[in-house]
């Protein structure tokens, strides 16, 4: 049954999302962001170097260095390695090129969301809230569109994209150390529960400090990488 669904219904609407859909919408997207707001990625990358620099050690809530270290966090993960990989295994250099294109045009998305999060955001407390689901509801005026919105989001970051990780990273270590995918499921398990039920301000705090590190870690086993393959 498993089987079935897996070949007959997701790998079709998958392959049409990829190759037919979403690769041209989030590039068009991107490059209407772009034109539309003056290359705002290129124009405001020194004022953003400037937010960062200066909200560190903030306490008032969540520093912009605390979001962008979170924003990192959520998109460097297995993809990111294996994903470059098997790109430049089956595409070759020009797939860097085009990798860099596509994010140099996807920052200008990105800022458009942001921006819309904080135009449509509700305060709660001490806090606030916001997100696509607020703005399509409170900005587009589609409570309907703002739920289904919510219950898939809620569906793919609670449940598929953990899934995909613990997946990856357990396969890894057993193939590598012969360790059972369950104890490293279950040790992935006991380490993120603390940190999550901790709260928004718990994972920025564990994000700004490990992030710097991770991308230093990581930039720096790439050149250690691209040294031993020239040498």
């Amino acid at each position: 049954m498993l089987d079935f669904i897996h070949e007959d219904l997701i790998l079709p609407v998958s392959d049409v999302l990829w190759n037919y859909v979403l690769i041209y919408v989030l590039i068009g997207a991107g490059l209407w962001f772009t034109i539309r707001s003056r290359a705002v990625q290129v124009r405001m990358f020194p004022a953003m170097l400037t937010g960062l620099k200066g909200s560190r050690g903030q306490t008032d809530g969540i520093s912009s260095f605390q979001a962008f270290a979170i924003g990192l966090a959520s998109r460097v993960g297995t993809g990111n390695i294996a994903g470059v990989a098997i790109a430049i295994t089956l595409g070759g250099p020009g797939a860097v090129f085009w990798m860099w294109v596509v994010a140099a045009v996807g920052m200008a998305t990105a800022l458009v969301e942001a921006t819309l999060a904080q135009v449509y955001k509700r305060r709660k407390g001490d806090a606030f809230i916001g997100g696509p689901a607020y703005y399509i509801h409170r900005g587009l005026g589609s409570w309907k569109g703002a739920v289904l919105f919510a219950v898939i989001l809620l569906f793919t970051y609670g449940i598929v994209f953990n899934m995909v990780q613990i997946n990856t990273i357990s396969g890894v270590v057993e193939s590598a150390h012969g360790i059972d995918a369950v104890w490293t499921s279950l040790a992935l398990a006991a380490l993120g529960v603390p940190i999550l039920f901790g709260g928004v301000k718990r994972v920025a705090k564990l994000a700004e400090a490990v992030m710097p590190a991770l991308a230093g870690l990581y930039l720096l086993l790439a050149l250690v990488i691209r040294w031993s393959t020239a040498t």
